[in-house]
């Protein structure tokens, strides 16, 4: 392969504007999605951990412009491959995305399970908790960078209701009754502060405090009893979980903002009980989610 041949191929999405298809209108974004690759991520103890990342690189197209090089998204991604990731870094990235490619604006998002040990309730046992992770980054027209994380927890909600359903049925007839529970999950968006830094470790033990009844890992039956009784001392409605995240989380002076989506897959009824509430910043998040089912699985 020579320099010569090489500068014969044709450069089909760099051609000028006559070539364009459709509408001559500015592309939002544009780019690549779920291409895969070992990283490295910092842990809280500041450890490298390798983990298989799931990456997401688009950028914007100008009216003039038919395409982008789409490999070069990747290219100037492999050029960091080496680092260890932190929301950070996003920004490095996304600065050199912008001049090499020649946009206005970038966004990249880095997907991921993050494993973290957590102890049994009362034994001695412990296991790998696996968590949803994404770092995002934001490049907009001025230059300014923001950076987020979205976290995922799962957790049992016990529901209120049925709790004192089945306490009446037992103190007036004498039924014995369980009040139903359901696997449940939350996920966390937060823009952190510039400056500051928050990481996986620190949203997990968030996430703990404000709902306490995170699904475990290994169990005996000392665990399990300890569990039914979180469950019973610690019920809750979809909306009680979402405003005991959202006070949790708005205490946190390292957080600017922030949104929490809820789903409970009930095990009463056929349908699931969802709940959304964000911090109300101007051009923050939105406080809606578009496909609640996506967070259901």
């Amino acid at each position: 392969m020579t320099t010569e041949y090489r500068q014969s191929l044709p450069d089909t999405q760099n051609r000028d504007a006559a070539e364009i298809l459709g509408a001559n209108v500015p592309i939002l974004q544009v780019g690549i999605s779920n291409f895969r690759l070992p990283l490295r991520v910092m842990s809280a103890k500041g450890d490298p951990i390798s983990l298989e990342v799931s990456v997401t690189g688009t950028v914007s197209l100008g009216a003039d412009k038919k395409g982008i090089n789409m490999s070069r998204i990747m290219r100037i991604f492999y050029e960091f491959k080496d680092r260890v990731f932190t929301p950070e870094l996003l920004e490095e990235i996304l600065i050199a995305y912008k001049e090499k490619i020649g946009s206005s604006r970038a966004r990249l998002k880095l997907g991921f399970s993050y494993p973290i040990i957590k102890k049994s309730l009362r034994s001695d046992m412990e296991g790998y908790q696996y968590y949803e992770v994404a770092y995002e980054g934001i490049l907009d027209d001025l230059g300014r960078f923001r950076k987020q994380i979205h976290f995922d927890f799962v957790y049992s909600s016990a529901c209120p209701c049925a709790s004192d359903l089945s306490e009446h049925a037992r103190e007036t007839r004498g039924q014995y009754a369980i009040a139903h529970s359901q696997r449940s999950k939350a996920r966390v968006s937060i823009e952190v502060r510039p400056g500051k830094t928050v990481n996986i470790e620190d949203l997990q033990a968030i996430c703990d405090k404000a709902l306490l009844t995170e699904t475990q890992v290994m169990v005996r039956r000392e665990d399990e009893q300890a569990f039914a009784e979180l469950n019973g001392d610690q019920t809750k409605f979809v909306e009680d979980a979402a405003r005991l995240l959202y006070e949790a989380i708005d205490s946190d002076p390292r957080i600017s903002d922030f949104q929490v989506a809820c789903a409970h897959l009930e095990s009463l009824h056929s349908h699931d009980a969802v709940a959304v509430i964000n911090k109300g910043v101007d051009h923050g998040f939105p406080g809606h989610i578009d496909d609640f089912r996506s967070l259901i699985c």
